[in-house]
């Protein structure tokens, strides 16, 4: 089975995408898709579509929403299996260390002082991300005990500070506007995707997954045991805070583009690890892969299953939830 996984995945991959190139309220035959396609990449013929609202709409509208949420749901699920190799914890994800509520946090900020689509959002958002990580590495590194438990103590901490602020500014809000805007944000959604905002979450993934993989054979020492991995000569305090700040990044400068996301950081390092195995190098790539299908997936589904966009958020928790209950029933019997 295992020399059929890669097939498996690739082809896996390539039917989500095109799904989610038919899928929608405004019908485009894969004809019509095709013949757009080809034009946009320069190939002579006589490609033109039916209408120039279908090229407008496969160009502008679905074709940055699909690569948006393939790089989200990689970033997300990467940042997961860093996290549980890290802890050495089953249950870990992207929101351990604060991120998440940072980067909430600073979009709602910004939300109070500026239109949803303005750049600030996705800037302020990305800022308290990566500075709520950096608080929560600070406050271990003052800590006598540098165990990992004590990094995800601080991280409680963080992620508490701001949930807190973020209630606060969403009492002070004006509940006829602002507080719209911030309560949709916060579900998450991938509706302001643009070729303009995807720019900087993909090089930022495909960078640090590259990273992440070619040293990936040290998150194989570092998920057993602290005197091992000394042992064997790596510095722990040093890789640890690599993996932690190139995880950080991933995740704050997704969630500044498209909101809350929850759950997938948990779930798919796991069916990745199913498929492939423990190996770090190999099951990197395989959680991207897997991720961003699963992802481009549940996003399809979100936008065309009623005539009202549902949440993305509300998709990953249906998924995530008995997920979560399965892994602790499964810990509960082993």
């Amino acid at each position: 089975m295992r020399k059929t996984v890669p097939a498996l995945i690739i082809a896996a991959f390539v039917a989500a995408i095109i799904i989610a190139l038919l899928a929608g309220r405004y019908p485009i035959s894969p004809i019509d898709i095709g013949k757009i396609l080809l034009s946009e990449l320069g190939i002579e013929g006589n490609w033109q579509p039916a209408t120039q609202e279908m090229q407008s709409v496969l160009i502008r509208i679905r074709l940055p929403r699909i690569l948006l949420a393939l790089v989200v749901g990689a970033s997300l699920s990467v940042a997961g299996a860093v996290f549980q190799a890290l802890f050495r914890n089953p249950l870990a994800s992207p929101d351990l260390l604060g991120a998440t509520a940072g980067a909430s946090f600073g979009a709602v900020l910004a939300l109070l002082f500026f239109p949803p689509l303005s750049p600030w959002v996705s800037l302020s958002s990305f800022a308290f991300g990566v500075a709520a990580v950096l608080a929560a590495y600070y406050m271990a590194a003052k800590s006598r005990d540098r165990s990992t438990s004590v990094l995800i103590l601080a991280g409680i901490v963080v992620s508490s500070v701001f949930q807190a602020g973020i209630s606060i500014l969403k009492y002070v809000a004006d509940p006829y506007n602002e507080l719209q805007a911030i309560v949709f944000w916060l579900m998450g959604s991938f509706q302001a995707a643009k070729w303009d905002t995807i720019l900087w979450p993909l090089i930022i993934t495909l960078v640090c997954t590259t990273l992440i993989t070619i040293v990936g054979w040290r998150l194989n020492i570092m998920s057993q045991d602290d005197e091992q991995a000394l042992s064997l000569g790596i510095d722990i305090a040093k890789w640890r805070a690599f993996y932690i700040i190139t995880t950080a990044l991933m995740i704050a400068v997704c969630i500044a583009v498209c909101g809350t996301v929850g759950w997938v950081g948990l779930v798919v390092p796991h069916i990745a690890r199913f498929l492939v195995g423990p190996e770090h190098r190999r099951l990197i790539i395989v959680t991207a892969f897997v991720g961003g299908t699963l992802m481009l997936l549940m996003d399809t589904t979100a936008r065309s299953l009623f005539s009202s966009e549902i949440p993305i958020s509300i998709m990953t928790s249906v998924i995530g939830a008995p997920f979560l209950g399965y892994l602790v029933l499964s810990q509960k019997r082993g």
